[in-house]
């Protein structure tokens, strides 16, 4: 096992990570922008190192930086967390190039599924369903509307580098199409700095499904179940529970197999995620790959019992799995609510001094949080501050457990969604297990409305 693990990363998923090190007896490593430099995570680590000013690409995103620290630190390796540098396969490449291990796949892999082209052609080699689409880049507005004609509308125009829903837009018809193709053209090469575009078929108010799985190097790929993730703003995630409340076990076996056949396919190695669109009738769609450790995790943790951070920690280090598909079970039902520093009725991130905060407790309860009283959230950062998992022996009882448990949450001097949560899990839809991705646009937006 390793000695010491730099942490690439940054708040609560940098806590989350040194947690799980210190209960191994592994050091930590952290870094911090200069905004950062009074963070828990900073104090969390045995030791911890300034990277640079405070937006990502001075800090956060210095791979040179980054990895003159782990030089310095005598790093044996860097967990990437998510989002940020944890699906840069430059970074992984860096990485490797310098004798560090990157705890997550190749970066071979990581390209692969990082263009949403290359990974559709990917999958659909693999035998994993995939939506109507083209598999090569559309050229311009033109083509776009001469291959439209020929899929039919509604599309969904998508940026192949695209992520958190930046680039990606529904189209109804011609003249739409026309006029967003090089708005998200041009936001993906901004974003990005990879204009390549595609389009998908749509499909109707679907279920967002994603399994999690983990392979090592000895051949396992072992699928811990799935979650369901479909209510989102903005194409983002904000509440996802595991097991999913919609499919059925003959759906879940069918996902569980061909997330496995995905990976094998790929020779995938450490934790990822294959994400699925689920129509009504329950027919499976691959969406993406994330090849990388999830905001959503700790559900999947919560109805296993398993560290994924443990395991990813052993995979990286070479040993194998020490669980198979057959010895793992689905216990109980767990929640997690993503908690934003955000006005909940705009969405726009709120900035400011959380001057007071007092997170609940109970049994099933767990948080995932890198702020504290007197916390300064900026505006460099995504507005996420903390997330709250619960956890019950039946749905039912994680649902009364999550409503009471955001009702008892406290925290002020910046406004947050728990408002919007708390309309969300106590609505009727949420409690039937039927929410779906249109959930925000059908039953909270029209809330709003009719309190004006």
């Amino acid at each position: 096992m390793f000695k010491k693990v730099l942490i690439a990363n940054r708040g609560e998923i940098a806590r989350r990570i040194i947690r799980t090190c210190k209960r191994l007896n592994i050091q930590t490593i952290a870094v911090y922008s200069e905004a950062d430099a009074e963070a828990l995570h900073v104090r969390d680590a045995d030791e911890a190192y300034c990277i640079g000013k405070p937006p990502v690409a001075h800090s956060y995103l210095n791979i040179e930086r980054i990895l003159e620290v782990a030089k310095e630190s005598n790093a044996d390796a860097i967990h990437p967390g998510y989002g940020l540098l944890s699906e840069n396969a430059n970074f992984a490449k860096r990485c490797a190039e310098v004798g560090l291990v990157f705890i997550g796949p190749n970066a071979d892999v990581i390209a692969s599924m990082g263009s949403k082209l290359e990974a559709r052609k990917t999958m659909k080699a693999a035998g994993v369903p995939i939506v109507e689409g083209v598999e090569t880049p559309v050229k311009d507005a033109a083509e776009a509307v001469e291959i439209a004609a020929r899929i039919g509308y509604p599309i969904m125009l998508k940026a192949s580098a695209g992520g958190g829903g930046i680039g990606m837009q529904l189209v109804e018809n011609a003249e739409e199409l026309t006029k967003a193709f090089e708005g998200n053209q041009r936001r993906a090469e901004s974003f990005f700095g990879d204009g390549t575009m595609y389009m998908e078929r749509f499909i109707a108010n679907p279920h967002h499904v994603e399994v999690q799985i983990i392979a090592d190097h000895h051949g396992n790929v072992v699928p811990l179940f799935e979650r369901e993730c479909s209510i989102q703003r903005r194409n983002q995630k904000v509440v996802e529970e595991a097991p999913s409340p919609f499919i059925s076990e003959e759906t879940r076996k069918q996902m569980l197999d061909a997330s496995v056949q995905a990976a094998e396919h790929i020779g995938y190695v450490n934790a990822g995620t294959i994400e699925y669109l689920v129509d009504a009738d329950q027919n499976f769609y691959f969406l993406e790959m994330n090849t990388r450790l999830q905001v959503e995790h700790p559900v999947t943790e919560e109805i296993t019992k398993l560290d994924l951070v443990e395991e990813q920690l052993k995979v990286a280090a070479r040993q194998p799995l020490a669980f198979t598909r057959d010895t793992i079970e689905i216990q109980g039902h767990a929640i997690e609510v993503r908690i934003y520093a955000e006005n909940p009725t705009t969405f726009f991130p709120s900035p400011g001094k959380i001057t007071e905060l007092e997170l609940p407790t109970g049994v099933g309860i767990r948080h995932e949080c890198g702020v504290e009283a007197g916390s300064i959230v900026t505006p460099f950062y995504d507005p996420m501050i903390s997330k709250l998992v619960v956890w019950g022996e039946t749905r039912a009882i994680a649902c009364e457990r999550l409503t009471q448990a955001l009702t008892d949450y406290k925290i002020e001097g910046i406004q947050t969604n728990i408002p919007m949560l708390l309309k969300t899990v106590t609505h009727e839809q949420f409690l039937k297990g039927s929410t779906t991705t249109k959930f925000v646009e059908e039953y909270y937006l029209p809330q709003l409305e009719e309190m004006k």
